[in-house]
């Protein structure tokens, strides 16, 4: 416990002096409005990312429709703004709160299936709910949403995106968190050792949906307009591939591939249409000579760092020898 604790309070103290510098860089203009955009997709996709490693990662769950649930959020904060004029966080909420009552329903069915018959299922539930707001009128159809207020700004998802990891993190280490990891280890020896397991799988998917809600909450109001073809299969894709990129089971992990992987297709816009083939190939290098992902399952610490650069400088001294 006191581990987790210091844990907790050195990732928060990093947290604010991150915000810190950042902040005074948005507001000398050192990064202009461009980069403060590109920022704050980050932080979207880092919410989207962690919480789907909640249920990939550490439940072993392989799901396909995250992009629907960020879709619900969206929509339904973007609704109760425009309709009801409801305060930003109250919207947030409401959107959150949609989204995992969904992603409750549509888990108690589907969670009992395993492996490649759940990612098809899932995808198959992302592709319903696409369907089914592109058909209703009062959310805009196929034209989209528009007359969003502007809300999401970047202290907004910088300190919900820090929220976010650090509820995914005190769930991974407690009790729930150690029943979902027995999950992914060994279903069968799991509820043998008498854990309900699909209790685990739900709760790890109703977290990771209302997580997703959030994220698709914030995204709606700094658009200030969504439409169905946003939150398509590719988007759920691209989130898993945040993930996996990460190593399925870290969380530093997808932190750090989510912000690679978001500014990337940035970096590489002065390359024109070659962008999107040095995109793609640049995961395949990466899946090819670290196939577990960037980090693994390991989370980044002061400790692996030290033991990183030791081994380094063992190198440079046997090199020089």
């Amino acid at each position: 416990m006191k581990k987790e604790l210091r844990n907790t309070i050195i990732f928060l103290a990093i947290a604010v002096i991150l915000f810190g510098v950042l902040t005074l860089l948005i507001q000398n203009e050192v990064l202009n409005q461009y980069y403060e955009r590109i920022l704050i997709f980050i932080c979207i996709n880092i919410i989207l990312a962690v919480s789907l490693n909640l249920i990939i990662g550490f439940t072993g769950q392989l799901t396909l429709g995250h992009a629907g649930f960020m879709s619900i959020g969206a929509y339904a904060a973007a609704e109760v703004t425009i309709k009801m004029n409801v305060p930003f966080p109250i919207a947030l909420l409401f959107g959150g709160i949609i989204a995992g009552f969904i992603g409750f329903l549509i888990g108690l069915p589907t969670l009992r299936l395993k492996g490649d018959y759940l990612a098809i299922t899932t995808l198959g539930f992302g592709e319903i709910i696409k369907v089914i707001i592109t058909n209703i009128e009062e959310l805009g159809g196929g034209r989209g949403l528009s007359g969003i207020p502007l809300k999401t700004t970047f202290p907004w998802v910088f300190f919900i995106m820090i929220l976010t990891v650090l509820i995914i993190y005190n769930v991974i280490h407690s009790s729930q968190g150690r029943a979902m990891m027995s999950v992914r280890e060994d279903e069968i020896a799991a509820e043998a050792m008498g854990i309900n397991t699909t209790k685990y799988k739900i709760m790890a998917f109703v977290l990771g949906s209302f997580l997703a809600g959030i994220a698709g909450g914030l995204y709606s109001h700094y658009l200030m307009f969504i439409k169905p073809d946003q939150f398509n299969f590719l988007k759920s894709v691209d989130i898993v591939t945040y993930v996996v990129l990460g190593g399925m089971g870290s969380l530093s992990g997808s932190v750090l591939s989510t912000g690679v992987l978001t500014y990337l297709p940035e970096a590489l816009r002065k390359f024109n249409d070659y962008r999107m083939i040095i995109y793609p190939i640049a995961l395949i290098i990466i899946m090819r000579f670290r196939p577990q992902g960037l980090l693994g399952s390991q989370e980044l610490s002061l400790k692996m760092f030290t033991k990183f650069t030791k081994g380094s400088g063992k190198n440079v001294i046997a090199k020089g020898k």
